[in-house]
């Protein structure tokens, strides 16, 4: 028995067929589940799967027990759902999370879920309903967590009985939940950790979720708050803390929560991890910047990478400090100052904006009281701001961060060509953090399935409430036809959205050389980048054709301008110039003018990435012209480029709009600044020799 036994099983319920227990499959009891807010269970998706296809229909199909009833449940969200719902996979994927709307269940007690990944290992208690001597009942187990393999929480004598997947697992050290137990062997066992809840966030209908925690974080701050409640998971967690010690209590972050819980949810990772960077560079060191990304999605999750930050001697004399409640402290007053700005007079007085921003304000004043003096004086500007207050921004206004994304062609690869990739974050165009990558090699038709789930995570992480992070695909020469700017996010049969709209329609999404940039840059490269970020900008041909010697004016022939030529006269043209071009350039002669133009070191260019004749090449070196000289600056080029793809892509607007500018279709740009961080080098192969000839 553990000391959070008590506090458990009121949550816990188990799970099995409705009604009166008639379940066609022969087995009326599926397994474990527990209330994570008032009227919401979570459980495994293996666990609701035995109810077969009307459960994923979404129809009252899930039975319910519970100690405060008996009704039943419709699923809502599940990750993953079975190809054939009539039949269960052999095998569940991680993470093999359900989530369950329980109606008439809004006063069921909720456990307390963990608002940080776990740490490993520490002593656990495993709880759910289980056979044992062919009787169904609650079992309560104790164990270890010692570690993670493939998404798995591990854990040692886990659950020694059949029944309690779906159950929760709580850190005795922290008092919290922090996994679901998935399933089991001789003597250990493995759970999903739950910050893999955080997935279900990008499944259909996830936006749910939010709400959920929202009254997970209600529920447990009216229960502190309650006269009648008897012994809470505060007071449960409040045991576990130190008498003497100072910092963000359970307590606090109870009250805290409850107060996040009355505010707008973050759009994504992004906003909520650009306000925890910045407290961390005022409170650590100016110049930090994470190494390992976290997948946040609430306001809560930045209290959790923030409240056990290490104790430091304080400037001011008083002892030490708490660098987690400082964090804290100021990281709240950060999300005020961000919502605050982020809602204008959608948060004017009355609103419900505005009456819990007012909440969390009066908590940060009243709690203000044990932080560095210099950190007060910084939230006290947060919060009221004047016009002499020198306020620390959260970040200046833009993204948190853009994607990059790396693609290099196999060497070794025999046959068809074979590409591997990188996706990484980039801030501030400087500092560079991986994210995801594939190096078993990918045909060219393969790339775009098989990055759209990294690339779609790392937009998540870089966008910041309204600003998108741009896509940089820095790519081999002969991919620079791809038409990366028409790649979507979701899959073809997803309904109109943000997600099914072409990356270019909505986002910045520009190209870079792989090749020039595993080298020093030229001092050309720097001078035209020069040119080309002050401006203005002019457009010349990439490729020109001559006429051939002696040729009669009236049978004028064309030939070929050879690359050295090319070379010669784009590295003649005056800075400020970009190379334009109504084709392609991967292959051919596009290719061979182009790679003269980057010897000449053009840092921007234009073209058509489709292969195809063109018979509009005249309106498209005038279009070309028009939208440089309108741009003025290289910067310049992002909005106007993307307002034309959308112009383009609109098949139902009027025809005569369209033709105005069917120039641009296909229309891909090359924006390669010399001064981002340098390249790592090219992927070798695998070795041809033995071991004893090395």
């Amino acid at each position: 028995m553990s000391a959070f036994d008590a506090l458990v099983r009121p949550a816990l319920v188990r799970i099995a067929a409705p009604g009166d227990g008639y379940d066609p499959h022969g087995d009326p009891f599926w397994g474990t589940g527990f209330f994570i807010a008032p009227g919401w269970v979570l459980t495994c998706a293996h666990v609701v799967a035995k109810g077969g296809s009307a459960v994923w229909r979404e129809e009252p199909a899930v039975g319910i027990t519970w100690e405060g009833g008996r009704t039943t449940g419709r699923l809502v969200l599940a990750k993953p759902r079975p190809a054939t719902p009539d039949e269960e996979p052999g095998f569940w994927e991680f993470p093999d999370l359900a989530l369950v709307r329980v109606e008439g269940a809004e006063d069921a007690a909720c456990v307390r879920l963990s608002e940080r990944p776990p740490t490993t290992p520490t002593q656990v208690s495993l709880h759910g309903w289980a056979r044992q001597t062919g009787e169904v009942g609650v079992r309560d187990v104790l164990g270890t967590a010692y570690g993670f393999e493939a998404g798995a929480l591990l854990l040692k004598w886990g659950v020694p009985v059949e029944g309690c997947s779906g159950g929760p697992v709580v850190d005795l050290t922290r008092g919290a939940v922090i996994g679901v137990n998935k399933g089991r062997g001789q003597d250990e066992g493995a759970a999903v950790p739950l910050t893999s809840l955080r997935e279900l966030h990008d499944v259909p209908g996830g936006q749910v979720l939010h709400e959920v925690l929202r009254a997970h974080d209600r529920h447990h701050l009216a229960r502190h708050r309650s006269l009648r409640s008897g012994r809470t998971w505060t007071d449960g967690q409040m045991a576990l803390w130190p008498a003497a010690a100072r910092g963000v209590s359970p307590a606090r972050r109870t009250q805290l929560y409850g107060r996040f819980a009355e505010l707008p949810s973050p759009t994504g990772p992004g906003e909520v991890m650009a306000l925890v960077d910045a407290v961390k560079r005022r409170v650590l060191h100016p110049d930090y910047q994470a190494v390992l990304e976290t997948d946040a999605r609430t306001w809560r999750d930045g209290v959790g990478l923030l409240h056990e930050l290490h104790k430091g001697e304080r400037e001011d004399g008083r002892g030490s400090t708490d660098l987690g409640l400082d964090a804290v402290l100021l990281y709240a007053a950060h999300v005020v100052r961000h919502l605050t700005e982020r809602y204008g007079a959608e948060a004017g007085p009355g609103t419900p904006t505005a009456l819990g921003l007012g909440s969390l304000v009066d908590w940060i004043t009243d709690e203000s009281g044990d932080a560095h003096a210099a950190v007060r004086e910084e939230i006290a500007a947060l919060l009221d701001p004047a016009p002499a207050d020198p306020v620390t921004p959260a970040r200046a206004a833009g993204p948190r961060a853009d994607v990059r994304i790396e693609i290099d062609s196999v060497p070794w690869a025999t046959g068809a060509p074979r590409y591997t990739w990188r996706v990484m974050l980039l801030f501030d165009g400087r500092t560079m953090t991986p994210l995801a990558g594939h190096d078993e090699g990918l045909l060219r038709d393969q790339l775009q399935d098989s990055l759209r789930g990294p690339l779609d995570e790392a937009l998540g992480h870089g966008d910041s409430g309204d600003h998108l992070a741009a896509v940089e695909f820095v790519v081999p020469r002969e991919l620079f036809d791809l038409p990366f700017d028409t790649w979507r996010l979701a899959p073809e049969d997803e309904p109109f959205g943000e997600r099914s709209l072409p990356l270019g329609q909505r986002r910045t999404v520009v190209l870079r050389d792989r090749h020039r940039g595993r080298r020093r840059p030229s001092p050309e490269w720097h001078r035209r980048w020069r040119g080309s970020e002050g401006g203005p900008l002019r457009a010349v041909p990439l490729r020109a054709e001559v006429l051939a010697a002696g040729a009669e004016a009236h049978a004028a022939q064309l030939r070929k301008e050879s690359r050295t030529a090319s070379y010669e006269r784009l590295d003649a043209a005056p800075d400020g110039s970009v190379p334009v071009f109504c084709g392609a350039v991967g292959t051919g002669d596009g290719r061979r003018a182009l790679d003269a133009a980057l010897a000449a070191g053009h840092p921007v260019a234009l073209w058509r990435h489709s292969a195809r004749e063109h018979g509009d090449c005249p309106e498209f070196h005038k279009g070309a012209g028009v939208l440089l000289a309108g741009a003025g600056a290289a910067d310049g080029l992002h909005r106007p480029v993307r307002t034309l793809r959308r112009r383009v892509g609109d098949t139902e607007a009027d025809p005569r709009e369209r033709a105005e500018h069917a120039w641009a279709e296909g229309l891909a740009v090359l924006y390669d600044p010399p001064d981002r961080p340098p390249f790592e080098a090219p992927l070798e192969g695998p070795s041809l020799l033995g071991e004893d000839e090395r």
